[in-house]
C-alpha cells in the first residue's frame, strides 16, 4: 500500500511539473509575440493589412456606358469596367477630371447621369475617401480606433485597443487625445485602422498613400500586392501604382477615357494631348488692303520685344518638361517616394509654364493681327 502510493505521489508531481512546462513554454511565446510587436513597431512600420470576405465570384462589379457631368463640364463618357478577383486598376488623370467622382460612383455614393453599375450580390466594397472625409475629428483616438468598447475583433481575434493603436504607431499615452490633434500621417492610419476592420471584396482607395511615412508606405503596398479581392486605387505615387496595378486607366478631364500599359504611358499621351491642345492654330491668311490704308501695329514696344522672343521661350519651356519627365522617369526607380513627389510636382509645374507661354502666345498673336 506505501508503495502504491508513493507511486501515486511520483506520478502527480511528473504531471505537475510536465503542466509548469508547459505553462512556461506558453509564457515564453507569449513573450515572443510581445517581443516581436514591440519591434514592429520600434521599426516603425504600421501593420497594415486589408482583410477579405474569400469570395470567389468571377465578376465583382461590371459599369457600363457611365457618364457623369458637373457644372456643365463632363468628367466622363461611355466609361466601362469589368472587375474581378485579384484585379488591381490605377486610375490617373489630372486634377478635376472626375477621379474621385468616378470612385464615388463604382460605390454607389454618387449616381452617375448614364449608365449602370451591376454589383454582385452581397459585394462588400470599402472606400478609402480623399481627405479622411468620414473621419470624425472631435472623438478621442481610442474611440475612433474602437468605438464599441476596449475591444476590436481582427482576423477573428479579440484585440484591446491598446494593441490595436500599437499596430498602427500610436503610443498608450495617444488614446485620449483627440483626431483633430493628431498629424496627417497619423489620421491616414487611424482611417486604415477603421477600414481593416471590415471584410472586404472590391478597395476603392482614393490618395491612401498622402502623409504617409515610407515603412507605413511599405506596408500599405505589401498589403494591396496581398489583397486578393479587386482595387481601384488613386494616387500621385506613381511608382507604386506601376509596381502594383494590373491595369491603367486614365481620364483626360474632358469626358475621355482610355486604358494603358504603364503610368509612363498614360504621361507621355496626356503631355501630348496637352501640348496639342495648347498649340494655337494657324493664323488666317491676311486679306490684302489698299495701300493708302497700312494695317496698324498694336503692340507696345515690350509687347512687340515679347512678342519676339516668345518662340524660343516656348521651345525652351518644352526642353524644361523634357528633362522633367526625365526625372519622374528616374525617380520612378529609385524606391524614394519623397523624390518621386518632388518630381512629379516639378513636372506639373514646367507643363503649366508652357501652357501659360503658349496662351499669351495667343494673346499677342490676336492683338498683332488687329482681332484681339
Amino acid at each position: 500500500m506505501r508503495k502504491e502510493t508513493e507511486w501515486l505521489s511520483r506520478k502527480e508531481s511528473a504531471q505537475r511539473r510536465k503542466s509548469r512546462s508547459r505553462i512556461g513554454e506558453a509564457a515564453a511565446r507569449r513573450e515572443e509575440l510581445s517581443d516581436l510587436n514591440y519591434r514592429t513597431a520600434a521599426a516603425g512600420q504600421a501593420g497594415i493589412d486589408f482583410a477579405a470576405t474569400g469570395r470567389q465570384t468571377k465578376k465583382l462589379l461590371t459599369a457600363t456606358g457611365l457618364s457623369k457631368s458637373l457644372g456643365g463640364r463632363k468628367l466622363f463618357a461611355s466609361f466601362d469596367l469589368t472587375l474581378s478577383p485579384g484585379m488591381k486598376v490605377g486610375l490617373l488623370g489630372p486634377n478635376g477630371s472626375g477621379k474621385s467622382t468616378l470612385l464615388k460612383a463604382l460605390a454607389g455614393e454618387v449616381e452617375p447621369d448614364a449608365g449602370t453599375v451591376a454589383r454582385a450580390d452581397g459585394l462588400r466594397v470599402v472606400m478609402f475617401e480623399q481627405g479622411r472625409a468620414s473621419l470624425d475629428l472631435s472623438v478621442p483616438l481610442r474611440q475612433a480606433l474602437c468605438p464599441n468598447g476596449d475591444t476590436v475583433t481582427y482576423a477573428g481575434r479579440q484585440l484591446h485597443v491598446a494593441a490595436w493603436a500599437q499596430r498602427f504607431l500610436f503610443h498608450p499615452e495617444q488614446l485620449d487625445v483627440e483626431v483633430s490633434a493628431l498629424s496627417g500621417g497619423e489620421r491616414a492610419r487611424v482611417r486604415i485602422a477603421q477600414l481593416m476592420l471590415k471584410p472586404a471584396d472590391l478597395l476603392l482607395l482614393d490618395e491612401p498613400t498622402n502623409d504617409l511615412d515610407i515603412p507605413s508606405l511599405e506596408a500599405l503596398e505589401d498589403s494591396l500586392d496581398e489583397f486578393p479581392g479587386a482595387v481601384v486605387l488613386v494616387t500621385h505615387d506613381r511608382d507604386l501604382m506601376d509596381r502594383l496595378c494590373t491595369e491603367v486607366i486614365g481620364l483626360d478631364g474632358r469626358g475621355g477615357s482610355a486604358k494603358y500599359g504603364s503610368v509612363g504611358q498614360w504621361l507621355a499621351a496626356y503631355d501630348r494631348a496637352a501640348a496639342e491642345a495648347s498649340r494655337p492654330a494657324a493664323p488666317a491668311p491676311a486679306k490684302s488692303a489698299p495701300a493708302s490704308a497700312p494695317k496698324p501695329k498694336r503692340l507696345s514696344f515690350h509687347e512687340q520685344k515679347e512678342f519676339d522672343g516668345i518662340e524660343a521661350a516656348i521651345m525652351s519651356a518644352e526642353e524644361t518638361v523634357a528633362a522633367r519627365e526625365a526625372d519622374v522617369a528616374a525617380a520612378s526607380t529609385g524606391g524614394n517616394h519623397v523624390a518621386l513627389t518632388a518630381a512629379c510636382k516639378a513636372l506639373e509645374e514646367a507643363q503649366g509654364a508652357v501652357e501659360k507661354l503658349y496662351a499669351r502666345w495667343q494673346e499677342l498673336e490676336a492683338k498683332r493681327s488687329g482681332t484681339g
